[in-house]
């Protein structure tokens, strides 16, 4: 894990530890396959950036408690069913590096381990009457369902304008971000305003994130490397090809689509996309917007008292769009 992160964690690490704990713990079952593979799930988890969301969103505004704990073990429980089944969905054999539930235990069942998830997720809740988190994180589970739906809608067409792309990544990324800070902020007892505040600052964050991934697949930056154009094989309409299409004359749009639609797998006429999308200045373009969002979510903490787990969050943004991967 990256100094940067350590540093960012350095307010709530005693938490984090913790809370890996408590979040194995709330994985638990009496079926040996079922403690086999929810094993395998934690021992490849990431840098779990959702559930720092939680812990600093938490004690920016009050003490991090069992109500804070269980947030963000709901969350990470809900979040890693709809990866498993994701996976499924886009038959992945590979997560993070690691073979995925699917590729070794089959899709049946990756399912039932998605669905063993999320119900354990529900009754950590219902068990402990934590009914306000679990309203914040079923309305993210909904909308992320939307954004998956709608994504795929649009990618048959491939006729995506911003509004409709900036409605797909709020639904699909951004508003899993935001029930993570809400949940932080109602876990330590916040306000309706300041829940409200917490939310936002998490769906903007989540939107600049977005953008940053849609960045990634065109590869500039020489510490990111090569372009990888899945995206593009993916036929998912990005911020930086949005744009790009739509300053360009009717020939060239025709041309590019045609490309994406019917010869997306075809690595050199791939690399034929991503250069028309440089050319056409689609990455300063994304990036730019990208600096705004973040802008804005910075802005939403200007009322939060100075803190360590405030500086931290701040951070954390700044972060999410200067990663390297």
């Amino acid at each position: 894990m990256s100094t940067t992160v350590n540093k960012i964690k350095h307010p709530i690490a005693e938490n984090m530890e913790i809370f890996e704990d408590k979040f194995r713990d709330s994985m638990k079952s009496t079926v040996p396959l079922l403690d086999k593979i929810t094993n395998y799930i934690v021992k490849r988890k990431g840098k779990q950036i959702r559930p720092m969301f939680v812990f600093l969103s938490a004690k920016c505004l009050g003490e991090i408690n069992d109500s804070t704990y269980r947030a963000a073990a709901l969350i990470e429980l809900l979040h890693t069913a709809t990866l498993v089944h994701d996976d499924v969905v886009d038959d992945s054999n590979e997560r993070r590096g690691f073979f995925s539930v699917n590729a070794l235990w089959k899709n049946k069942i990756a399912v039932l381990i998605g669905d063993f998830l999320l119900s354990k997720g529900l009754l950590l809740s219902l068990d402990n009457d934590d009914f306000e988190l679990l309203k914040v994180v079923s309305h993210a589970v909904k909308e992320m369902s939307e954004g998956e739906l709608l994504q795929i809608e649009k990618a048959r067409r491939l006729d995506i304008s911003e509004e409709i792309y900036f409605d797909i990544i709020t639904k699909k990324t951004a508003t899993l971000v935001a029930a993570c800070c809400a949940c932080g902020a109602v876990s330590v007892g916040a306000d309706k305003k300041m829940v409200s505040t917490f939310k936002e600052f998490g769906t903007l964050t989540g939107i600049a994130f977005q953008i940053k991934d849609d960045l990634f697949d065109f590869g500039t930056d020489e510490l990111i490397g090569k372009p990888t154009g899945i995206d593009i094989k993916e036929k998912k309409m990005t911020l930086p090809l949005i744009y790009a299409l739509n300053n360009s004359t009717w020939q060239e749009k025709r041309k590019i689509i045609n490309i994406i639609k019917n010869h997306n797998n075809e690595s050199e006429e791939v690399k034929k996309v991503i250069n028309f999308v440089i050319a056409k200045g689609g990455l300063e373009y994304a990036n730019k917007v990208m600096n705004v969002y973040k802008d804005k979510a910075l802005a939403m903490l200007a009322d939060v008292p100075a803190s360590s787990s405030k500086e931290s969050l701040e951070a954390l943004i700044k972060y999410s769009i200067q990663r390297k991967k």
